[in-house]
């Protein structure tokens, strides 16, 4: 239950631990200069924590969205490989995916998509068969659900990540799967977060994972697209929810995928100002420089670690379906100033 419950945490503190090694290399490309932000965050190099009622705990989940960003920006590729050794270790997968009977669609899915972008084989990682563990959790109507004595926390991210993760297979993902993700449609283009709830109510990053995971599956994304356009604020940014609240860096990247995928430039380009305004500058202490604050409130190294991993896929334009480590350098950049 506790693992379940540290899930749903937003809000946490992670510890900071300059990793070993790191090999400064100067950048004026922002997404950069975040990417290695990002690697010196790491704990020992391979991890990130997450800290919950005075305790910390690793955080497997967070430390798969660096692995992404990493991959993004191109660099830091030691880094990346390490985060995903440590991930492959017995305590660390069972305690993410589930064990003892306990599976998790969504952690599954997003570890076996980790696994795919650094160009390693999720058939056969850490001793599980993650493409065969996700595939098992798909129900006859398509969507991929929890096992767990906890519950069913399964929702559109999850179904959108399990698109995505089978896509990038041979076999591909499994036609019922993107239909019963595409009948989650609202009326008013969105996607909601809870999958079969009596009032369908769109949510900004859930319909930004939707539109990615549908657009790699060839199937049409502009009604959820011009929703999110609709929720862009004039400042270039999204709120998360219904996207009527303040915006953020987190729903701003996944809508600027969207709009990316969906071939919206204008919103784009305006959500990308939106992100680039809540970078740290050389004006900024020099720990903190590259790094993308969770919003316009100021910076916290803690939302700062959450929001920037999404912040730098968005900012390099690389969709989930096809982003991958290889070419990556084994760099760590640093803010040129």
């Amino acid at each position: 239950m506790r693992r379940r419950t540290l899930a749903l945490v937003v809000a946490c503190a992670v510890t900071v631990i300059a990793a070993p090694s790191a090999t400064a290399a100067p950048t004026h490309i922002p997404a950069q200069a975040a990417a290695g932000w990002l690697a010196r965050q790491l704990v020992d190099g391979d991890h990130m924590v997450t800290e919950f009622g005075g305790i910390t705990y690793p955080d497997q989940g967070l430390t798969i969205d660096t692995v992404f960003a990493l991959a993004a920006s191109g660099t830091s590729d030691g880094h990346g490989g390490a985060a995903l050794t440590w991930l492959a270790r017995p305590e660390n997968l069972g305690g993410y995916i589930g064990t003892d009977g306990e599976a998790y669609a969504g952690a599954t899915a997003k570890t076996a998509l980790a696994v795919q972008v650094r160009g390693g084989n999720p058939t056969a990682f850490g001793g599980v068969d993650l493409i065969a563990r996700l595939r098992s959790l798909q129900a006859p109507s398509g969507r991929f659900s929890d096992v767990s004595a906890w519950g069913d926390f399964s929702n559109t991210i999850t179904q959108s990540l399990a698109v995505i993760t089978l896509g990038r297979t041979t076999a591909g993902a499994p036609t019922k799967a993107v239909d019963f993700l595409a009948a989650a449609q609202c009326a008013d283009g969105g996607y909601p977060i809870t999958l079969g709830a009596p009032t369908c109510v769109s949510d900004t990053d859930a319909t930004g994972f939707a539109v990615q995971a549908l657009a790699a599956a060839h199937r049409p994304v502009h009604p959820a697209v011009t929703w999110l356009v609709g929720r862009q604020q004039s400042g270039g940014g999204l709120a998360s929810g219904p996207g009527t609240g303040t915006p953020n860096a987190n729903s701003t990247a996944l809508a600027l995928q969207a709009f990316q995928v969906g071939g919206r430039p204008l919103p784009g380009l305006r959500a990308r100002a939106y992100l680039l305004g809540l970078r740290v500058t050389c004006a900024g202490p020099v720990a903190d420089r590259g790094a993308i604050a969770f919003d316009a409130s100021g910076f916290a190294t803690a939302t700062a670690a959450r929001a920037t991993p999404q912040a730098v896929v968005a900012l390099r334009g690389r969709p989930l379906a096809t982003l991958s480590s290889a070419g990556s350098t084994s760099a760590v950049p640093t803010l040129a100033c």
